[in-house]
């Protein structure tokens, strides 16, 4: 029986590993670890009967604990809490799902516990892959992909030798403004950046999607996975979301993944690799699909893909300053603070604010996070 612990249950990632686990009879939980949703946590500690849950804010899990007096579980809060949910005796595997850099401490610290890791948390590479990739290889555990992107990847590359690769092609839908111009993105308002044409994921995600932010993190992302150079990634919109990401061999061979925009698919993979089983779901009708669309990134609308590229390429603490500016503007967006185009403007700035600490230690990062923080917060006229 495989223990899956799961940080992050109650969101988008963490609520469908728990529907392909209904789906896998061999596979249980062991923990679960959520932000503040007690009532949606509530129900799934009832349903799957984990050990041990966490709660990060102190408050909701004291308030959780009371309503759970008399079942079988503990509950812990903070970080204290996640660390002991992701390095839990009895896990197999963890699912990182959480959001935001608030996942790397957990991270390693699974990794210390030498457990599996099904991958979804991409802040954490994205800032400390220096630190985690050396880690995974010296503990030998599995880091397996969750995005959708990268479990493509991962795919593609299945049999083939590593020095034989070209190119990585990263796809993107485009979100819900390709083709705009930056013009036409001055108004944009909350509803329409949350509309996604082709996937259903978290407000922060979404957000990040539209303003591909998300896809320059998913490149730095790709860099450390998969050890290869900015150079050798390139980003390709595929507005059907049929293909979910290609690599190109020296022999000029490319290897696609395609499939449906279920993320579910990545999960059980990661869940049951190398072996693939059943999946319930809608299957590509190739007689339906009448065309696949493939175009270049209009990176001088959307440049928050451009100073992702710039912050890889600067290495050190700049990925981290890219990734904390990016999630504090996104959630002064969120909360109707500043403007659509605010976001990468306030991640640009950042950028050349800082000066950059080129082999920063896992205190160094989230010092750094802390540091872009509060200078946007102690600005003001976004």
């Amino acid at each position: 029986m495989k223990q899956i612990t799961i940080l992050g249950s109650t969101g988008s990632i963490g609520t469908q590993t728990l529907e392909v686990i209904r789906q896998n009879e061999d596979m249980q939980v062991a923990a679960l670890a959520a932000g503040s949703n007690i009532d949606l946590l509530q129900e799934q500690i009832r349903e799957f009967h984990p050990e041990l849950v966490c709660v990060y804010q102190e408050q909701k899990a004291r308030e959780l604990a009371r309503r759970l007096q008399g079942e079988n579980v503990s509950v812990l809060y903070g970080m204290e809490g996640l660390t002991a949910c992701a390095s839990l005796p009895a896990a197999d595997v963890v699912v990182a799902a959480m959001v935001g850099m608030i996942g790397i401490r957990p991270v390693v610290e699974a990794i210390r516990s030498g457990k599996d890791i099904a991958f979804a948390n991409k802040e954490t590479l994205v800032t400390a892959g220096h630190i985690i990739m050396p880690m995974v290889r010296r503990h030998q555990v599995l880091l397996m992909p969750v995005d959708s992107e990268h479990a493509a990847i991962f795919q593609c590359l299945s049999g083939e030798h590593h020095r034989a690769v070209s190119r990585i092609l990263l796809t993107a839908s485009g979100g819900p403004f390709r083709g705009k111009t930056r013009a036409e993105l001055e108004n944009v308002q909350l509803e329409d950046a949350l509309r996604h044409p082709n996937w259903t994921m978290g407000r922060k995600i979404t957000i990040d999607s539209s303003t591909m932010v998300n896809k320059g993190l998913e490149v730095i992302e790709a860099r450390w996975l998969f050890d290869v150079d900015f150079d050798r990634i390139q980003v390709v919109i595929q507005p059907q979301s049929v293909i979910h990401s290609m690599v190109e061999f020296k022999d000029g061979a490319v290897i696609a993944q395609l499939g449906t925009p279920d993320m579910k698919l990545p999960i059980q993979y990661a869940l049951t690799y190398p072996e693939r089983r059943d999946l319930p779901g809608e299957r590509l009708d190739f007689g339906k699909l009448s065309q696949l669309c493939f175009e270049l990134p209009d990176t001088d609308t959307f440049y928050g893909l451009s100073l992702a590229y710039q912050a890889g390429k600067e290495g050190g603490s700049m990925p981290t300053v890219f990734n904390a500016a990016n999630e504090k503007a996104v959630s002064l967006f969120l909360d109707r603070k500043i403007k659509y185009l605010d976001i990468p403007a306030i991640i640009e700035t950042a950028m050349m604010e800082h000066h950059t600490l080129p082999d920063p230690s896992l205190e160094d990062i989230l010092e750094v996070e802390k540091e872009v923080h509060r200078k946007i917060e102690e600005k003001k006229g976004w």
